[in-house]
């Protein structure tokens, strides 16, 4: 049955070998994906005559035929992949097979299955390894010359191999069990009788650099994997030191270069010393092969093949398959040493953080204990001061009335000034005191129903004599449909809100200006804003408005009386209702004061007060330390975890990997920082979740849409309060919106 069609490879063995190839093919079956066909010429010799023996295989990933042909009455065995080759012996078995019997249908089968295009690469390989594995338990030197012609001529079970080393790599495999894997494989491929990696110590020097003398000292190192082909041959993990007689000053400096060690036969190179042979012979080593493992352009070690039982030739391809397995081996330990870098650097920052949030945890357990203390005191000194200051104010109320005689005119303007100083004082006392319990945590909230109209009539009615006495003109703008005219809040505590601020708007605008209160109704909200045509607020002045204790007039003689509590109050008051208050203002123009509280009709039926979000872990992208101290602080004090970084551009793969709720971004971090981690993050998959907010400062930039458009969520201006900023992100996590 003679077969034209070109073959990968031919030879003449003898006939035992053919079993062993055969086996190779029937065992393949079981990796092949999907129906795979055998046949050999046991089926079909009972019905077509002079039948010599074959076994093909047939499969659309994978075919391969093995068989006997005599050519001038010497038998050869061929083996063949060529998918016309194989063709053109089936139809050729076909042909010969008589007509109308089953095993021209199952030829038809065998047919149909065969491939019309090269072998899956992954699948040649294994059949190369089963054949190898076959053939290697022969020992007789023709059978050997066999299996070196297949390593040499199956270039698909070397590319497996890298594959196998590359998939590895990218899953992270340990290096000592991918050395393992690749020196047992690569022994095993090369037919070596041993295979192992030879490792220098680091701290051996192989050249003086400024000399340029090498030294003539073996470098010292280790074996630290080793292969061998038979239990019977002797293991050299106890011969560590001797080994380094392959690596002597003269070998290293040419393996840095890259060079390859090729000897044939030991005895017979005088690369080789006297003392190396007698060591070779020692561990039964006819034939060697030396590649140089280089990591970063550094000598890291050697990859040392050995042939014991007899000399052997190494082939070109037997060099460039260890050199390129010595490249891979050369990547993997790179990459191990760069994970043990980023380990090493990741537990320090771990380390770092966990410091840094101690030292913050414990500054501010200081800071509270500092300003429980302050308010304390606070509260117990108004306690103490309103009692005899109650008896001022009564008894000089008491003589003003009914005095037990006539008074003068100077004795009845000191009493009034007595009292009205002591009414005075008794004010600021009052505000020190609610202060203090609202900042302290004493405060809830008494929630009730009322009517927002009827509160707004009271609150004119209490502040028109005020607004006469400064001459100021007070009118109240109502947009309060009536079935939405019942509101639920602590009425006490919005009393307090709008009298400080109407308060403030009068005590601040000239005479014959003009204060305006509107209210309406939005969705689940009552909005109260207050406007005023009086002296109005500098821009530097601005983030200093609801502190404590402060008066934008600081100086000695200020113009306007108060403690300074008047707003900082008002602003704790919306907060306890979960509110907001913002401010806009000019300069010598007046100001507006506006005021969202939500309706607490669900607080009111559940009887429970609400609580924000208080967990969940936060990056902090700002590369000012101030900044980043106060909201570090701010956020830490409201249970959430905050981690801190200077700079966006390791920012993505520590994202990636602490997984966050949010990520606060400065807007204002250099090169364009900022919008390029909007749009690195917002590429990645399954980062929809992660809340993405925006720090900006007023008139840096022309169009903060443009953070929305990216994939930002919100944008907060630095300007902002620290517990408003705090209160603006507990809304946008708990609520999902975009402020």
């Amino acid at each position: 049955m003679p077969v034209s069609a070109p073959e990968i490879f031919e030879h003449t063995l003898p006939h035992h070998v053919y079993p062993q190839l055969s086996s190779s093919l029937a065992d393949m079956v079981r990796f092949i994906p999907g129906a795979a066909k055998l046949l050999n010429h046991l089926e079909v010799e009972a019905i077509v005559h002079k039948t010599q023996r074959f076994t093909v295989l047939t499969s659309k990933s994978f075919s391969a035929l093995v068989y006997e042909m005599s050519e001038g009455g010497t038998p050869k065995l061929k083996l063949t992949f060529e998918p016309t080759a194989i063709t053109a012996f089936l139809e050729h078995l076909y042909q010969r097979c008589p007509a109308d019997t089953p095993l021209r249908g199952q030829m038809t089968e065998v047919i149909e299955r065969q491939s019309r295009k090269n072998n899956d690469a992954k699948l040649q390989g294994q059949f190369t390894l089963l054949s190898l594995a076959a053939l290697h338990s022969d020992s007789r030197p023709e059978v050997a010359s066999l299996t070196c012609e297949v390593s040499l001529h199956q270039p698909a079970i070397q590319e497996h191999l890298c594959q196998q080393i590359i998939s590895q790599l990218s899953q992270g495999e340990e290096l000592t069990t991918l050395l393992a894997m690749v020196v047992e494989k690569t022994r095993h491929l090369l037919q070596a009788d041993r295979l192992l990696i030879y490792q220098l110590r680091p701290t051996e020097p192989i050249a003086n650099a400024e000399s340029q003398q090498l030294t003539t000292q073996p470098s010292r190192g280790s074996v630290i994997h080793e292969a061998l082909a038979s239990p019977e041959l002797r293991s050299v993990l106890p011969e560590q030191e001797q080994l380094g007689g392959i690596a002597t000053s003269d070998f290293l400096f040419k393996y840095q270069q890259g060079y390859t060690l090729t000897v044939p036969n030991v005895h017979s190179n005088d690369a080789i010393s006297k003392d190396l042979t007698r060591f070779l012979d020692s561990i039964q080593v006819k034939a060697l092969l030396v590649t140089p493992i280089l990591v970063k352009s550094e000598l890291w070690g050697m990859l040392v093949a050995h042939q014991c039982l007899q000399p052997r030739q190494w082939h070109v391809q037997e060099q460039d398959l260890l050199k390129q397995i010595a490249e891979h081996i050369s990547i993997a330990v790179h990459q191990a040493d760069l994970q043990n870098q980023v380990q090493q650097h990741k537990q320090t920052l771990d380390e770092q953080v966990a410091q840094r949030t101690q030292e913050l945890h414990a500054a501010l357990l200081a800071a509270q204990s500092a300003n429980q203390a302050k308010s304390d005191f606070l509260a117990t000194m108004s306690h103490e001061l309103r009692t005899p200051l109650t008896c001022v104010i009564g008894m000089s109320a008491t003589l003003l009335r009914w005095s037990l005689g006539p008074l003068t005119d100077k004795q009845r303007s000191c009493l009034q000034t007595i009292h009205d100083s002591g009414e005075h004082l008794l004010e600021l006392i009052n505000d020190i005191l609610d202060f203090s319990h609202v900042q302290s945590g004493k405060a809830t909230l008494n929630l009730s129903e009322f009517s927002l109209t009827t509160l707004i009539q009271q609150l004119l009615q209490v502040m028109r004599d005020k607004a006469d006495a400064h001459q100021v003109q007070l009118k109240a703008n109502l947009k309060i449909p009536p079935d939405r005219d019942r509101f639920i809040a602590d009425l006490r505590r919005v009393q307090q809100i709008l009298i400080s601020l109407v308060d403030n708007a009068i005590k601040f605008t000239p005479m014959s200006g003009k204060v305006t209160l509107r209210v309406w109704v939005e969705t689940n909200t009552a909005v109260f804003q207050v406007e005023d045509t009086g002296i109005g607020i500098s821009p530097s002045q601005l983030p200093h408005l609801f502190e404590k204790f402060q008066q934008l007039d600081a100086s000695y003689h200020r113009t306007y009386e108060g403690a300074g509590l008047g707003l900082a109050l008002a602003q704790q008051c919306v907060t306890m209702h979960q509110g907001w208050i913002d401010v806009s203002s000019e300069e010598g123009q007046g100001s507006i004061f506006t005021v969202q509280l939500p309706n607490q009709s669900a607080l009111f039926q559940q009887k429970t007060s609400s609580q924000p979000l208080s967990e969940g872990r936060i990056v902090l992208i700002e590369g000012h330390e101030e900044d980043a101290t106060l909201l570090c602080d701010m956020l830490t004090a409201a249970n959430y975890q905050v981690i801190w970084m200077v700079e966006a551009s390791a920012a993505i793969d520590q994202i990636r990997l602490l997984q966050p709720i949010a990520v606060i971004v400065d807007a204002q971090l250099p090169a364009q920082g900022c919008l390029n981690l909007i749009r690195r993050l917002r590429a990645l998959p399954g980062t929809n979740q992660i809340k993405l907010i925006v720090l900006t400062q007023e008139g840096v930039s022309k169009d903060h849409q443009q953070y929305l458009s990216l994939g930002a969520d919100a944008y907060l201006l630095k300007s902002l309060q620290p517990e408003d900023l705090l209160r603006k992100v507990n809304v946008l996590l708990k609520s999902a919106s975009v402020i």
